[in-house]
Protein backbone atom coordinates (compact mmCIF):
# COMPACT_ATOMS: atom_id res chain seq x y z
CA UNK A 1 0.00 0.00 0.00
CA UNK A 2 1.30 3.37 -0.40
CA UNK A 3 0.83 5.62 2.31
CA UNK A 4 1.43 9.76 1.81
CA UNK A 5 2.68 11.90 4.56
CA UNK A 6 2.07 15.67 3.60
CA UNK A 7 5.28 17.75 4.97
CA UNK A 8 4.41 21.55 4.40
CA UNK A 9 8.22 22.84 4.96
CA UNK A 10 8.92 26.33 5.34
CA UNK A 11 12.34 26.52 6.05
CA UNK A 12 15.79 24.82 6.09
CA UNK A 13 15.87 25.26 9.71
CA UNK A 14 13.36 22.06 9.85
CA UNK A 15 16.68 19.97 8.50
CA UNK A 16 19.10 21.50 10.55
CA UNK A 17 18.67 18.05 12.59
CA UNK A 18 19.79 14.85 11.39
CA UNK A 19 15.54 13.89 10.95
CA UNK A 20 12.23 15.51 10.16
CA UNK A 21 10.05 15.14 12.42
CA UNK A 22 7.17 13.09 12.39
CA UNK A 23 8.01 11.22 9.66
CA UNK A 24 6.60 7.44 10.06
CA UNK A 25 8.69 5.07 7.84
CA UNK A 26 12.34 4.46 8.71
CA UNK A 27 15.19 3.81 6.55
CA UNK A 28 16.44 1.50 8.67
CA UNK A 29 13.27 -1.02 7.88
CA UNK A 30 12.02 -2.73 5.15
CA UNK A 31 10.16 0.79 3.81
CA UNK A 32 10.77 2.41 0.24
CA UNK A 33 10.31 6.16 1.39
CA UNK A 34 10.55 8.45 -1.58
CA UNK A 35 11.15 12.08 -1.15
CA UNK A 36 8.53 14.21 -3.55
CA UNK A 37 8.03 17.88 -3.99
CA UNK A 38 5.41 21.03 -4.03
CA UNK A 39 5.00 20.78 -8.23
CA UNK A 40 2.83 18.61 -10.16
CA UNK A 41 5.37 17.52 -11.59
CA UNK A 42 7.30 15.56 -8.83
CA UNK A 43 4.27 14.67 -7.50
CA UNK A 44 3.33 12.66 -10.89
CA UNK A 45 6.77 11.66 -11.08
CA UNK A 46 6.61 10.00 -7.40
CA UNK A 47 3.03 8.44 -7.94
CA UNK A 48 4.61 6.79 -11.24
CA UNK A 49 7.30 5.13 -9.61
CA UNK A 50 5.20 4.35 -6.35
CA UNK A 51 2.27 2.81 -8.53
CA UNK A 52 5.09 0.54 -10.28
CA UNK A 53 7.15 -0.36 -7.16
CA UNK A 54 3.25 -1.24 -5.91
CA UNK A 55 2.72 -3.78 -8.91
CA UNK A 56 5.53 -5.30 -9.03
CA UNK A 57 6.54 -5.74 -5.37
CA UNK A 58 3.63 -5.90 -3.48
CA UNK A 59 4.91 -7.06 -0.48
CA UNK A 60 6.79 -4.00 0.12
CA UNK A 61 5.51 -1.09 2.11
CA UNK A 62 5.76 2.60 -0.21
CA UNK A 63 5.56 5.75 1.81
CA UNK A 64 5.95 8.98 0.50
CA UNK A 65 7.08 12.02 1.58
CA UNK A 66 5.38 15.47 0.46
CA UNK A 67 5.42 18.64 -0.64
CA UNK A 68 9.21 19.22 0.33
CA UNK A 69 9.99 22.60 -0.79
CA UNK A 70 13.30 22.25 -3.19
CA UNK A 71 15.56 20.07 -4.40
CA UNK A 72 17.94 20.44 -1.05
CA UNK A 73 14.89 19.35 0.96
CA UNK A 74 15.36 16.05 -1.06
CA UNK A 75 18.20 15.65 -0.79
CA UNK A 76 18.94 16.36 3.02
CA UNK A 77 15.96 14.14 3.66
CA UNK A 78 17.89 11.31 1.50
CA UNK A 79 21.17 12.15 3.78
CA UNK A 80 19.29 11.87 6.89
CA UNK A 81 18.17 9.15 6.54
CA UNK A 82 14.00 9.92 6.52
CA UNK A 83 13.93 9.09 2.55
CA UNK A 84 15.96 6.31 0.50
CA UNK A 85 14.44 7.54 -3.39
CA UNK A 86 14.15 11.24 -4.76
CA UNK A 87 11.75 10.51 -7.59
CA UNK A 88 12.79 13.73 -9.72
CA UNK A 89 16.08 15.65 -9.01
CA UNK A 90 18.06 17.70 -11.67
CA UNK A 91 21.12 17.39 -13.10
CA UNK A 92 21.38 21.43 -13.46
CA UNK A 93 20.44 22.12 -10.50
CA UNK A 94 22.43 19.30 -8.54
CA UNK A 95 25.51 20.05 -10.28
CA UNK A 96 25.54 23.54 -8.50
CA UNK A 97 23.89 22.95 -5.79
CA UNK A 98 24.90 19.59 -3.61
CA UNK A 99 28.11 19.17 -5.82
CA UNK A 100 29.34 22.45 -5.43
CA UNK A 101 30.62 22.52 -9.30
CA UNK A 102 31.14 25.33 -12.07
CA UNK A 103 28.26 24.69 -14.82
CA UNK A 104 29.00 22.21 -17.46
CA UNK A 105 27.39 23.36 -21.25
CA UNK A 106 27.62 20.22 -22.59
CA UNK A 107 24.75 17.94 -20.95
CA UNK A 108 26.17 14.62 -21.50
CA UNK A 109 29.19 15.43 -19.67
CA UNK A 110 26.49 17.17 -16.95
CA UNK A 111 24.84 13.71 -16.71
CA UNK A 112 28.37 12.05 -15.78
CA UNK A 113 29.22 14.48 -13.51
CA UNK A 114 26.19 14.30 -11.21
CA UNK A 115 26.27 10.30 -11.48
CA UNK A 116 29.90 9.98 -10.35
CA UNK A 117 29.52 12.72 -7.76
CA UNK A 118 26.69 11.42 -5.95
CA UNK A 119 27.98 7.92 -6.22
CA UNK A 120 31.07 8.34 -4.80
CA UNK A 121 30.37 11.33 -2.70
CA UNK A 122 26.84 10.76 -1.14
CA UNK A 123 26.67 6.68 -1.30
CA UNK A 124 23.87 7.04 -3.55
CA UNK A 125 22.55 6.51 -7.55
CA UNK A 126 21.77 8.82 -9.58
CA UNK A 127 19.69 6.94 -12.42
CA UNK A 128 19.34 7.38 -16.34
CA UNK A 129 16.56 10.29 -17.16
CA UNK A 130 13.11 9.98 -17.54
CA UNK A 131 13.89 11.64 -20.83
CA UNK A 132 13.35 14.91 -20.70
CA UNK A 133 14.65 18.52 -19.71
CA UNK A 134 12.79 20.97 -17.23
CA UNK A 135 15.18 24.23 -17.22
CA UNK A 136 14.44 27.79 -16.91
CA UNK A 137 13.07 29.20 -20.29
CA UNK A 138 12.28 32.39 -21.17
CA UNK A 139 8.75 32.28 -23.41
CA UNK A 140 6.42 34.75 -25.25
CA UNK A 141 3.33 34.60 -26.59
CA UNK A 142 2.81 33.52 -29.85
CA UNK A 143 1.68 36.38 -31.53
CA UNK A 144 4.64 38.30 -30.06
CA UNK A 145 7.16 36.63 -31.38
CA UNK A 146 5.81 36.74 -34.79
CA UNK A 147 5.38 40.35 -34.72
CA UNK A 148 8.95 41.14 -33.19
CA UNK A 149 10.85 38.02 -35.25
CA UNK A 150 11.75 36.51 -31.85
CA UNK A 151 13.40 32.79 -31.68
CA UNK A 152 16.35 33.14 -29.48
CA UNK A 153 16.95 34.77 -25.93
CA UNK A 154 19.48 36.87 -27.97
CA UNK A 155 16.74 38.40 -30.00
CA UNK A 156 15.10 40.46 -27.34
CA UNK A 157 18.30 42.36 -26.97
CA UNK A 158 16.88 45.06 -29.22
CA UNK A 159 13.53 45.26 -27.45
CA UNK A 160 15.03 44.82 -23.33
CA UNK A 161 15.15 48.31 -22.23
CA UNK A 162 10.86 49.11 -22.79
CA UNK A 163 9.97 44.50 -21.84
CA UNK A 164 8.25 44.28 -18.98
CA UNK A 165 9.52 40.67 -17.81
CA UNK A 166 8.36 38.29 -14.68
CA UNK A 167 10.69 35.84 -13.28
CA UNK A 168 10.94 33.37 -10.40
CA UNK A 169 12.50 35.64 -7.47
CA UNK A 170 14.62 33.11 -6.39
CA UNK A 171 16.48 33.45 -10.16
CA UNK A 172 17.61 37.30 -9.32
CA UNK A 173 20.12 35.67 -6.78
CA UNK A 174 21.23 32.29 -8.41
CA UNK A 175 24.85 33.35 -8.19
CA UNK A 176 25.83 30.48 -11.84
CA UNK A 177 22.79 30.53 -13.45
CA UNK A 178 21.13 33.69 -11.98
CA UNK A 179 20.15 37.02 -13.35
CA UNK A 180 23.63 38.61 -12.50
CA UNK A 181 25.59 35.97 -14.72
CA UNK A 182 22.55 36.14 -17.51
CA UNK A 183 23.63 39.72 -17.91
CA UNK A 184 27.08 39.42 -18.43
CA UNK A 185 26.69 35.89 -20.35
CA UNK A 186 23.89 38.18 -22.87
CA UNK A 187 25.98 41.83 -22.60
CA UNK A 188 22.04 43.18 -21.87
CA UNK A 189 19.59 43.57 -19.13
CA UNK A 190 15.88 44.07 -19.00
CA UNK A 191 14.16 47.85 -18.27
CA UNK A 192 11.38 46.36 -16.19
CA UNK A 193 11.84 42.83 -14.11
CA UNK A 194 9.18 41.62 -11.82
CA UNK A 195 9.46 38.75 -9.34
CA UNK A 196 6.75 36.93 -8.94
CA UNK A 197 5.29 33.72 -7.83
CA UNK A 198 5.76 30.98 -10.55
CA UNK A 199 1.91 30.30 -11.42
CA UNK A 200 1.20 33.85 -11.89
CA UNK A 201 3.46 34.86 -14.92
CA UNK A 202 1.94 32.44 -16.93
CA UNK A 203 -1.39 34.17 -16.78
CA UNK A 204 -0.20 37.77 -16.92
CA UNK A 205 1.88 36.79 -20.00
CA UNK A 206 -1.34 35.32 -21.47
CA UNK A 207 -3.35 38.79 -20.75
CA UNK A 208 -0.82 40.75 -21.67
CA UNK A 209 0.73 42.29 -18.38
CA UNK A 210 4.04 40.98 -19.45
CA UNK A 211 5.82 41.06 -22.95
CA UNK A 212 8.28 38.25 -21.64
CA UNK A 213 8.16 35.63 -18.83
CA UNK A 214 10.70 33.29 -17.29
CA UNK A 215 9.00 29.91 -16.43
CA UNK A 216 9.74 25.86 -17.07
CA UNK A 217 10.15 23.96 -20.16
CA UNK A 218 7.97 21.35 -19.31
CA UNK A 219 5.10 23.53 -17.75
CA UNK A 220 1.84 22.84 -19.47
CA UNK A 221 0.38 26.23 -19.22
CA UNK A 222 3.24 26.71 -22.30
CA UNK A 223 0.64 24.84 -24.58
CA UNK A 224 -2.18 25.59 -23.27
CA UNK A 225 -1.54 29.80 -23.08
CA UNK A 226 -0.13 29.26 -26.87
CA UNK A 227 3.21 30.59 -25.86
CA UNK A 228 6.42 29.98 -27.77
CA UNK A 229 9.80 29.35 -25.72
CA UNK A 230 13.06 30.63 -26.79
CA UNK A 231 16.33 29.45 -27.88
CA UNK A 232 18.73 30.04 -25.00
CA UNK A 233 21.71 30.21 -27.74
CA UNK A 234 24.25 31.35 -25.18
CA UNK A 235 23.82 28.68 -22.70
CA UNK A 236 23.56 29.97 -20.24
CA UNK A 237 21.49 27.59 -18.31
CA UNK A 238 22.58 24.20 -18.01
CA UNK A 239 21.47 20.92 -18.65
CA UNK A 240 18.30 19.86 -16.43
CA UNK A 241 17.95 16.14 -17.07
CA UNK A 242 15.31 14.65 -14.51
CA UNK A 243 16.43 11.36 -12.81
CA UNK A 244 15.14 9.32 -9.97
CA UNK A 245 18.05 9.15 -7.41
CA UNK A 246 18.18 6.26 -4.94
CA UNK A 247 20.16 5.35 -2.05
CA UNK A 248 22.98 2.72 -2.30
CA UNK A 249 21.90 0.90 0.77
CA UNK A 250 17.82 0.95 -0.84
CA UNK A 251 19.93 -0.68 -3.83
CA UNK A 252 21.10 -3.63 -2.16
CA UNK A 253 18.20 -4.43 -0.08
CA UNK A 254 16.12 -4.45 -3.17
CA UNK A 255 18.17 -5.29 -6.16
CA UNK A 256 14.90 -5.82 -8.27
CA UNK A 257 14.53 -1.68 -8.10
CA UNK A 258 17.08 -1.63 -10.89
CA UNK A 259 14.66 -3.02 -13.21
CA UNK A 260 12.13 -1.25 -12.18
CA UNK A 261 13.30 2.37 -12.61
CA UNK A 262 15.54 1.09 -15.39
CA UNK A 263 12.18 0.93 -17.62
CA UNK A 264 11.73 4.24 -17.24
CA UNK A 265 14.59 5.73 -18.97
CA UNK A 266 14.07 7.68 -22.06
CA UNK A 267 10.13 7.01 -21.16
CA UNK A 268 8.79 10.68 -21.48
CA UNK A 269 9.28 13.05 -23.63
CA UNK A 270 9.04 16.73 -23.24
CA UNK A 271 5.53 16.85 -25.09
CA UNK A 272 4.61 14.16 -22.86
CA UNK A 273 5.85 15.62 -19.56
CA UNK A 274 4.14 19.26 -20.93
CA UNK A 275 0.68 17.29 -21.03
CA UNK A 276 0.57 15.47 -18.02
CA UNK A 277 1.75 18.72 -16.05
CA UNK A 278 -1.26 20.40 -17.23
CA UNK A 279 -3.64 17.79 -16.59
CA UNK A 280 -3.28 18.55 -12.80
CA UNK A 281 -2.40 21.84 -12.82
CA UNK A 282 -5.15 23.75 -14.89
CA UNK A 283 -7.71 20.16 -15.27
CA UNK A 284 -6.79 19.40 -11.71
CA UNK A 285 -6.85 16.06 -12.38
CA UNK A 286 -5.07 14.31 -9.09
CA UNK A 287 -1.13 13.43 -10.05
CA UNK A 288 -2.07 9.50 -8.44
CA UNK A 289 -4.45 9.55 -11.05
CA UNK A 290 -2.24 11.04 -13.96
CA UNK A 291 0.53 8.98 -13.12
CA UNK A 292 -2.17 5.71 -13.42
CA UNK A 293 -3.25 6.57 -16.34
CA UNK A 294 0.72 7.12 -17.73
CA UNK A 295 0.97 3.47 -16.63
CA UNK A 296 -1.77 2.12 -18.06
CA UNK A 297 -1.46 3.78 -21.54
CA UNK A 298 2.08 2.22 -21.76
CA UNK A 299 0.92 -1.19 -19.77
CA UNK A 300 3.24 -0.49 -17.09
CA UNK A 301 5.99 -0.69 -19.22
CA UNK A 302 5.73 -4.52 -19.19
CA UNK A 303 7.36 -5.39 -22.55
CA UNK A 304 10.65 -3.52 -21.46
CA UNK A 305 12.90 -6.13 -20.91
CA UNK A 306 14.49 -6.25 -17.48
CA UNK A 307 18.20 -4.66 -17.04
CA UNK A 308 20.94 -3.77 -14.35
CA UNK A 309 23.10 -0.83 -13.73
CA UNK A 310 26.35 -3.13 -14.38
CA UNK A 311 25.25 -3.54 -17.89
CA UNK A 312 25.48 0.53 -18.29
CA UNK A 313 29.09 1.36 -19.02
CA UNK A 314 29.12 4.45 -16.79
CA UNK A 315 27.30 2.48 -13.76
CA UNK A 316 29.71 -0.53 -14.06
CA UNK A 317 32.48 1.94 -13.96
CA UNK A 318 31.70 3.18 -10.72
CA UNK A 319 30.55 -0.22 -9.40
CA UNK A 320 33.74 -1.20 -9.84
CA UNK A 321 35.71 0.86 -8.37
CA UNK A 322 36.59 3.87 -11.55
CA UNK A 323 38.94 1.51 -12.91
Amino acid sequence: MIKKISLLVLSLTLLTACSLPGLGGSVKGNDIIIASGNTSERQILTQIIAQMIEREMPDVDVEIINNLGSSVLIFQAIMGENANLGSAMYTGTSLLGELGMEPILDANETFEAVVEGYYKRFDTTWFPSYGFENTYAFMVRKDFAAKHNLKTVTDLEVLAPDLKVGIDPGWIDRQLDGYENFKINYDFEFGNVYPMEIGLVYSALESEQLQVSLGYSTDGRIDAFDLVVLEDDKGHFPSYAVSPVVSNALLEQYPQLQSILLKLEDAISLEKMQAMNRASDELNIEPALVAKQFLIDNDYFSDVEDRLLSEIPLYSKLQKGGQ
